[in-house]
């Protein structure tokens, strides 16, 4: 059976002396796309400074304000400047740098720095996992009987996507409120630290595990029963990263003692090869069933911290990402979104117990276990609320969630 005849989007245009509309085509409109959510999220992250709110929320609500919430309610507006057939573009354009990002938590992310604080930390972060995991597990049978259409997702991977969405601490969020607030160097930042990153590494491995519940379990026609290829998406994550640390840690290892700053050609050869290991190390857990993204920091963490590797790394990766793609991939979550679906009391009332149980439940976790640690009060506290950091890996799992419906 053929395709259906859709009409083919050519790259570019012959200009309009030409009577072509650069809007109609791919990449003039990308350009105009992008220009407009970096003008409209550093405009309003300009207006939210004194807040002292940080960038991300600028961009995703840059995202709302361009969408159907908001400039998109104009629907001629709408279909010149954010067509549905421009999505999947602007989409994979956000999404390298997605990976990218990535990339860079898992290089920020010194391992060593865990075995400082390791027994206290691992308790906290475990208790600060699990209550609301629980918690979310809880909320997700309510949810499945109140939402629409919630009822013919699978209940595991429900309850997984549901839990590791309120039960996740953003580590590179967390670790730039320490920095500004000179908080790394002191115990309860240490702890902190250690803690979240115990709680991002349980968390891709609980998201892992979701992704490949949500593969083959929404239907599709296949001779294999789900929960089997689940488990040979598992098999085959778990053999990804053994892989990763044994054999390609040794090799990064290598490449970081012979980059010296002596030879700036050999170091541009060892830093274009990382950016193609980044997008193999994608490419290889999309094959397997997993989300690219894991494989971009599962990789970047591979890389041995410190020393001039890393900061020619940050430095060549980290202003392009942030600056340029990054925005695009969490104004793309706002374009997607549209504030005037919750509507009524009941819509409202889901969207508070959501926002009530995440929070109580990571810093009512943390703060006993901190308390049980013998940390003192006032400092429990202050590790409860900073393991209750949300940002952009949150973000990032609940996109995942709507990709696999």
């Amino acid at each position: 059976m053929l395709p259906p005849n859709i009409t083919s989007i050519n790259t570019s245009s012959d200009g309009a002396w030409q009577g072509d509309n650069p809007l109609n085509f791919a990449f003039p409109l990308l350009i105009i796309q992008t220009a407009l959510v970096l003008l409209t999220s550093h405009c309003l992250a300009f207006l939210i400074k004194p807040l002292r709110q940080p960038k991300v929320i600028a961009e995703i609500l840059g995202g709302i304000l361009l969408g159907p919430s908001a400039l998109g309610r104009n629907k001629e507006y709408l279909h010149l400047m954010f067509p549905s057939w421009s999505t999947p573009i602007l989409e994979s354009v956000a999404s390298i740098g997605l990976l990218f990002f990535l990339f860079l938590v898992g290089l920020e992310l010194d391992l060593s720095s865990i075995r400082q604080n390791g027994k206290s930390a691992f308790k906290i972060a475990l208790a600060g996992i699990t209550l609301p995991f629980l918690l979310g597990a809880g909320v997700s049978l309510f949810l499945q009987k109140a939402v629409d259409g919630e009822s013919k997702v699978g209940y595991g991977q429900f309850i997984i996507f549901i839990g590791v969405s309120l039960s996740i601490t953003a580590f590179p969020v967390l670790a730039r409120i320490l920095a500004d607030l000179k908080l790394l160097t002191t115990q309860v930042g240490q702890t902190a630290m250690a803690a979240a990153a115990f709680n991002d590494i349980a968390a891709w491995i609980l998201l892992a595990l979701a992704v490949s519940l949500a593969g083959k379990a929404s239907g599709t026609e296949s001779h294999h029963p789900s929960s089997l290829i689940s488990i040979w998406v598992l098999i085959s994550g778990v053999a990804f990263v053994a892989f990763m640390l044994i054999v390609v840690r040794p090799i990064m290892d290598w490449v970081a003692r012979q980059c010296s700053s002596d030879n700036d050609l050999v170091d541009d050869a060892y830093i274009c090869l990382t950016l193609v290991g980044v997008m193999v190390s994608g490419f290889l857990t999309d094959l397997i069933g997993i989300h690219a993204i894991f494989g971009a920091f599962v990789f970047g963490l591979t890389i041995p911290k410190g020393g001039d590797f890393v900061v020619r790394l940050m430095k060549k990766i980290q202003d392009f990402v942030s600056g340029l793609l990054l925005p695009l991939y969490f104004a793309s979550s706002g374009l997607k979104t549209d504030v005037a679906k919750i509507r009524g009391v009941e819509a409202w009332g889901l969207l508070v117990l959501v926002i009530s149980t995440a929070c109580a439940g990571k810093i009512l976790g943390t703060f006993v276990m901190a308390l049980l640690c013998m940390i003192p009060v006032r400092e429990s506290l202050a590790l409860g609320v900073l393991m209750n950091t949300k940002g952009l890996v949150e973000l990032i799992v609940l996109n995942i969630g709507r990709e696999k419906k």
